[in-house]
């Protein structure tokens, strides 16, 4: 065994004995309970200290540097930490837009000052942030957005309405692109920090067809932003604002279902559909289609992992192959499981529906919004042709 192995191995025992004495048995397979668009972080003593531990410790946001609260690992070392919660059911209790997208951005483009106010809140699970990116008439045209942020001298006066803004009835922070001159569309766009409590402000939440309360409305209305929450210079929002998006897509592409029905879809058919004298799923047809998409979705996952190995310095363009790719299988795979499940697998509401069913139809009805935000189906595949292909438009 080489030095490294055994380094490996040393940290592999010590994140077991860690995760023994510290993660709450009573969480054990409730990962599910953190998991959404609008993360809230769920109540009760065991929750807390739950969080409180990773914190301290860091493995929240396990590779993030040591002097900003991360645990400083390397990718190896929190592979390994992750496989080691994966074995007893645990989970990371810091997830969110805050971990997942606006902290490696931070890192990335933020002031020392700004990275030693803003990062050990996040790295603690002490906060949540949302993200002020589409407005009504800027979706997947988003540098068509017209929020603007005016120079008052000793501070930006912002006015403007964002849409479909994740989370943001629970954010105590925006991370916000404004509009600072209108010379130039790309050029001419800021990334913006924005306290939610600032005068002005108002979150309107927005009713979901799954019936959940994820996004909302954000009017600005003489909104008084500081001049140090400019993040990167000025002008150079659209830079950042990309970057950012690269995190996102690797986040959703990597997404698995975390509420419904979550068993192996060959398990759930046999159990709904039934069985031939052979013991085979019997519907050959569906069992077909069944198979293909276990592929696709095992291709899928092989991928995300070559992916976050190879990567040096982050996420790629290979994300937006990531992010269609994962989209499809989560969109594939609720509406096979509601063809499985047939009229039991459109519950809504009542007792004639176990839980777990009624949970599977909103799901459904959720994913479809994969292929739509961060970045639309085709918006993906235009940088799919460019950057990687590259292809060009003809002119």
């Amino acid at each position: 065994m080489n030095i490294q192995d055994s380094q490996l191995s040393a940290f592999r025992a010590e994140a077991r004995e860690w995760l023994e004495r510290n993660f709450p048995k009573s969480l054990a397979g409730r990962g599910d309970a953190y998991f959404d668009i609008s993360p809230r972080y769920p109540e009760g003593e065991d929750w807390a200290a739950w969080r409180k531990a990773m914190g301290d410790k860091g493995w929240g946001t396990p590779t993030w540097p040591a002097e900003y609260g991360g645990g400083g690992l390397t990718r190896q070392e929190a592979a390994i930490l992750r496989d080691e919660m994966e074995k007893i059911g645990a989970f990371t209790p810091m997830i969110g837009i805050a971990q997942s997208m606006f902290g490696p951005t931070l890192l990335e483009y933020g002031t020392e000052a700004q990275k030693q106010r803003h990062i050990p809140p996040v790295c603690r699970g002490e906060i949540v942030w949302c993200q002020g990116y589409s407005e009504p008439g800027a979706g997947s045209d988003l540098a068509s957005l017209k929020t603007k942020a005016e120079d008052k001298g000793d501070h930006y006066l912002v006015n403007g309405q964002k849409i479909w803004t994740s989370g943001s009835m629970h954010a105590q922070w925006c991370f916000c692109l404004v509009r600072t001159s209108n010379d130039h569309k790309h050029e001419g766009i800021s990334f913006l920090l924005i306290d939610m409590a600032t005068p002005g402000v108002e979150v309107r939440p927005i009713t979901l067809i799954s019936g959940k309360q994820t996004f909302a409305e954000v009017f600005f209305t003489d909104v008084k932003v500081p001049k140090e929450n400019l993040v990167g210079g000025l002008r150079e929002g659209w830079t950042i604002a990309k970057r950012l998006m690269q995190f996102e897509r690797e986040g959703i592409g990597a997404r698995k279902m975390t509420v419904g029905e979550l068993r192996p879809l060959d398990v759930v058919a046999k159990e709904y559909v039934g069985t031939d004298e052979q013991g085979r799923l019997d519907d050959p047809d569906l069992r077909a289609r069944i198979v293909r998409h276990q592929m696709w979705e095992r291709a899928h996952r092989l991928t995300v992992e070559r992916v976050a190995e190879e990567a040096k310095t982050g996420p790629s363009e290979a994300t937006s192959v990531l992010k269609n790719a994962g989209s499809i299988a989560l969109q594939t795979r609720g509406e096979l499981l509601m063809e499985i499940m047939g009229h039991r697998g459109i519950g809504w509401e009542g007792e004639d529906y176990t839980q777990t069913e009624r949970d599977s139809a909103r799901q459904m009805l959720q994913n479809k919004a994969h292929s739509i935000y961060g970045g639309t189906y085709e918006i993906q595949a235009n940088i799919i042709s460019k950057r990687i292909l590259g292809m060009r438009d003809h002119q």
